[in-house]
């Protein structure tokens, strides 16, 4: 059986839909969250059945373990420790950690 999902545009196409959930989750955020975090689960989900990856920086704007939408001092908190940027998820308590100053050529 022929594989439907992945003819030739679909996967730019699908890096496009992407970006605009992502963009529909920051506008949902203040009215609704769950919206917001319905916008990131589809977003992945797209991503998965693409294989397409998500941008590194729309894949710090959600939790991995709960896929809820992170906006900092809202939901999230973010701390500086030892070199590092830790993201926490109030809602799960999740730490995200990211190098803070590597120079990328």
């Amino acid at each position: 059986m022929a594989d439907t999902t992945r003819k030739s545009g679909s996967r730019r196409l699908a890096r496009e839909r992407i970006v605009i959930l992502f963009e529909r989750a920051a506008e949902f955020y203040p009215e609704n969250p769950e919206w917001s975090n319905r916008c990131v689960e589809l977003a992945r989900r797209i991503g998965m059945r693409h294989r397409v990856r998500i941008e590194p920086p729309l894949k710090r704007r959600f939790c991995r373990r709960c896929n809820s939408y992170l906006v900092p001092g809202s939901n999230a908190r973010v701390r500086i420790h030892r070199g590092r940027v830790v993201v926490t998820c109030l809602k799960c308590g999740h730490r995200s950690r990211y190098p803070i100053g590597r120079s990328r050529l």
